[in-house]
């Protein structure tokens, strides 16, 4: 059974999220011996073969060879090989990081989505070594893999751990992804490990290739594995993740709100602009409270109300909570990727209360409305009517389909469904 990190109400903190950083364990007296590295391999492999991460025995035999700690340096070695998460190699002056090593699951389900074979030729944009060395274990010697990056600490970092584990083949390219990697393709496979707004990588893509991008849009980020279909790219299996955002021309910043001292942030990607002053006072005015009627089980995903809302509502956005400064100012229904609606002075969000009680011993929450601000109410009504109208007609539904088409192309509107426009393409999300 494949298991993913995705929005459950049970959990309000989603292992996975590459911007979030591993949990360290205590480093003991034999923690970077080769026995417990070729143990902890092994059982990563296991783990990743249960979860359904890892399905092909080319990338089981990748995994099980490349040594990950030692990309991974800064680690305790329990928390390189954690399966669900993430190893933060650097950090901005604020703490933010800004280069990382993807959780292994999230790592797995990429090259699986990728195909690669033997002989390949690929390219990876955004660096770190190891997610190169296990393509190079999986295309062999005959292949070739380019890994792109914009940080000279990261490119310097990335080939001298090749090097020192014997894939001093991979080419490691300092450049911006935007156009850096130009000259060696066409390629069969480009993997992009940072988190893309844009996608102007279609052009490097062979006819038969394979491209899989962790696109964000609408402030949400779904990796999706992107096939050529006559003009347009078509997506397959959209798969919940989180990335370090894309650096350099291809870099796009939301809108933020941070408030009351880093608590809580509000984000949305457009529209006006927000006013960090009255949203900051309408966190701590008395709110308008909704409950929907409308029930999760624990461990029940429902995270297609992100991608339904955001086909909706052009004031979609995200609030995120620190739960170490916080103070009891919001209760989200997720830390990570909880949907809300925001304008420049006013803004609702979703949270969680538990269920009335059934005859059945499952747990059950309902899905509830917060709002704040002047329009608070307005929108807290918009939100709690847009939840009813998932529940009822969309949520049993298959997930909606992407598609990716060039900036100039003529895209009809789909019957029910957004289309995305940024600067080199237009995704098309259309609901069946």
């Amino acid at each position: 059974m494949l298991i993913r990190p995705r929005l459950a109400a049970f959990s309000r903190n989603r292992a996975g999220y590459s911007g979030h950083s591993a949990n360290v364990g205590r480093v003991t007296a034999d923690a970077r011996s080769p026995q417990s590295a070729d143990r902890l391999r092994t059982e990563l492999v296991t783990a990743l073969r249960e979860w359904g991460s890892i399905r092909s025995p080319e990338v089981a035999a990748a995994f099980a060879k490349v040594p990950r700690e030692r990309f991974a340096p800064e680690a305790p070695l329990d928390a390189a090989y954690s399966a669900q998460d993430v190893v933060v190699t650097k950090r901005d002056p604020d703490g933010k990081a800004t280069s990382s090593i993807s959780a292994p699951w999230l790592q797995a389900e990429m090259l699986e989505a990728a195909r690669l074979t033997r002989g390949a030729r690929v390219l990876e944009i955004g660096s770190g070594g190891y997610n190169a060395a296990l393509i190079a274990e999986i295309i062999g010697p005959d292949g070739f893999v380019v890994t792109v990056d914009i940080d000279p600490w990261v490119t310097e970092r990335a080939a001298r751990f090749l090097a020192d584990t014997e894939y001093p083949k991979v080419k490691v390219v300092l450049g911006d992804a935007e156009h850096a990697a130009n000259e060696y393709g066409p390629f069969d496979a480009i993997l992009v490990t940072a988190g893309a707004w844009d996608c102007p990588w279609g052009r490097l893509l062979a006819p038969e290739g394979r491209m899989v991008v962790p696109l964000r849009f609408a402030t949400i980020t779904r990796s999706i594995t992107f096939v050529r279909d006559g003009d347009r790219l078509q997506g397959l299996d959209p798969t919940v993740c989180g990335f370090i955002p894309m650096q350099g021309a291809g870099a796009h910043k939301d809108q933020e709100a941070v408030l009351a001292g880093g608590a809580v942030k509000l984000t949305i990607e457009d529209g006006p602009e927000l006013d960090i002053g009255a949203l900051d006072r309408a966190l701590v005015e008395p709110r308008t409270e909704l409950c929907t009627g409308v029930e999760v089980g624990r461990g029940e995903p429902f995270d297609t109300l992100n991608l339904w809302l955001a086909t909706v509502e052009d004031r979609f956005g995200m609030i995120w909570q620190d739960p170490d400064r916080d103070r009891d100012l919001v209760q989200t229904a997720l830390r990570w990727y909880c949907p809300a609606l925001i304008t420049p002075h006013s803004f609702a969000y979703l949270t969680l209360r538990d269920a009335q009680p059934r005859a059945t011993a499952a747990v059950h929450y309902e899905l509830g409305v917060y709002g704040h601000g002047h329009y608070g109410a307005e929108l807290a009504l918009r939100l709690h009517d847009q939840i009813k109208v998932w529940d009822h007609a969309w949520r049993h539904h298959p997930e909606p389909t992407f598609s990716l088409y060039p900036a100039d192309a003529t895209v009809p509107n789909p019957t029910v469904g957004r289309i995305f426009r940024k600067r080199h393409t237009q995704l098309v999300m259309a609901w069946a």
